[in-house]
């Protein structure tokens, strides 16, 4: 295969127009993968159906097919990033689960890419796309699959009841499923739990037009105008999970020291309602409004980007945020570690902190960013870091990379080893296989296979 194009096929958890961090980043990492023009790219991700989508999507959006998903996702794409590079994008049947409020697959998602083109796979979110995996070993059919981490599951789960119970047994589940499917897994933070054969790089950028917006801001103050005109604000999905819980606490305790801060929370969900309630008992002048895209215009002239949550793995709207040139109040914690290089980050420790971070940052001007870190938050940088740490560089041919396919990339060779691996990776093909397991387990009833309808929509053989 030397000389050939290494082909690389995304799967992720999402899909546009839902906004979140499984849909947005994949589609950039494969836009950006294949702009650098060394590898044949296919993105796969979830198709829903109507039904689905309509519990998923904003303002009640549906698509009749695949095709005219694709065209918006495209159009999506093009409108932030010009002219789009050429990468195909590809469905899988998948279900939402309204319980775990995501999107499950639905049967052996593996085969939506067929085996002369199976060189690289990257699982965007890969404990999540395997917990349920019944078909085709991962490993078997790709010479090379790289996990990435998106989500601190762990966290999540320990706040519902019995969540520490959920959290133990979780975390074990998700070491197993990542050991047996994946030769490598890059987590973004180490705010994601430990798993085999992982490091830690974030290998996440910001949309170029928050970049586009901080080199205004940037040209503004250089020409001694005034660039920030607003406040501090915060802008996530309004649930309590999210940081709300963490922000409001901290304005309701230190209403007197933060006496003159007027604050603006931008987010729509679940929780909303709660949320606009509890910020309206406080004393503090803090508004309440829907949820919207980051980089409106309405958010350009905000000055302070106030965000305490420490349930996100790596946050990107903190990194939109220091893209736009603002100051930034976050939590110390290991989820904002690729922050601390930025001058404009404020960390803190305690409440106290927070308070005087806060205070302080009201009454300064940010830095200007210097051209160096505003090319670590770009996608042309965290894909240099993904391709570095995924050790997919285009000199090596896949045989190079992986030169022990078929006895499965190890840290140790040893023959025990690698049979205890298959037998491992067995036991769940064999589990995953039996409805009433899969269900113990959380899975969405009937998902072993697509339905009829699903497979007329994706051309897919039910059979197959």
């Amino acid at each position: 295969m030397a000389g050939k194009q290494q082909r690389v096929a995304i799967f992720t958890t999402a899909s546009l127009p839902w906004m979140t961090g499984t849909a947005v980043n994949p589609l950039f990492r494969a836009a950006y993968l294949a702009k650098a023009g060394d590898w044949e790219v296919t993105l796969v991700v979830p198709w829903l159906s109507k039904g689905d989508q309509i519990l998923v999507y904003p303002n009640k959006m549906k698509f009749s097919s695949p095709a005219e998903q694709e065209v918006y996702v495209r159009r999506w794409l093009e409108e932030r990033i010009g002219v789009l590079p050429r990468f195909d994008i590809k469905f899988y049947p998948g279900k939402f689960s309204t319980e775990k409020r995501s999107i499950l697959p639905v049967g052996d998602i593996s085969q939506t890419i067929s085996d002369d083109k199976a060189d690289i796979a990257v699982l965007e979110e890969p404990e999540h796309l395997t917990w349920y995996h019944h078909g085709r070993r991962w490993k078997t059919k790709f010479q090379k699959v790289i996990g990435v981490v998106h989500t601190n599951y762990l966290e999540y789960v320990k706040r519902e009841k019995n969540g520490y119970i959920s959290a133990f047994i979780l975390k074990h589940i998700n070491s197993w499923v990542t050991d047996i499917y994946c030769h490598k897994v890059i987590r973004l933070s180490a705010a994601t739990q430990d798993v085999p054969r992982s490091v830690i790089c974030n290998v996440h950028g910001v949309n170029p037009k928050f970049i586009e917006i901080g080199k205004l801001k940037h040209q503004q103050v250089c020409q001694r105008e005034q660039a920030f005109f607003k406040g501090a604000y915060y802008i996530g999905k309004m649930v309590w999970s999210k940081g709300y819980t963490e922000l409001l606490q901290l304005l309701r305790k230190h209403q007197i020291e933060l006496s003159g801060l007027k604050m603006e929370l931008y987010g729509s969900g679940e929780d909303s309602d709660e949320v606009k309630a509890t910020a309206g008992r406080l004393s503090l002048d803090v508004r309440v409004y829907p949820g919207r895209d980051h980089g409106d215009s309405i958010f350009h002239d905000y000055k302070v980007f106030i965000n305490p949550s420490t349930t996100d793995v790596v946050c990107t709207t903190t990194a939109e945020a220091l893209a736009m040139g603002k100051i930034v109040i976050c939590a110390n914690h290991p989820s904002n570690e690729f922050f601390k290089r930025f001058p404009n980050c404020h960390m803190y420790n305690t409440e106290k902190e927070f308070v005087r971070l806060t205070m302080k940052a009201l009454a300064e001007e940010p830095i200007p960013l210097s051209d160096d870190l505003r090319h670590e938050l770009s996608w042309e940088a965290a894909t240099e870091r993904f391709v570095r740490v995924a050790d997919i560089a285009p000199s090596m041919s896949v045989k190079q990379q992986n030169p022990t396919s078929q006895h499965f990339m190890r840290i140790s060779p040893e023959e025990l080893q690698k049979n205890m691996e298959e037998a491992s990776a067995f036991f769940h093909n064999t589990i995953s296989g039996i409805e009433t397991a899969r269900c113990v387990f959380g899975a969405i009833p009937n998902t072993l296979q697509p339905d009829e309808q699903q497979c007329k929509e994706l051309g897919w053989n039910l059979q197959g």
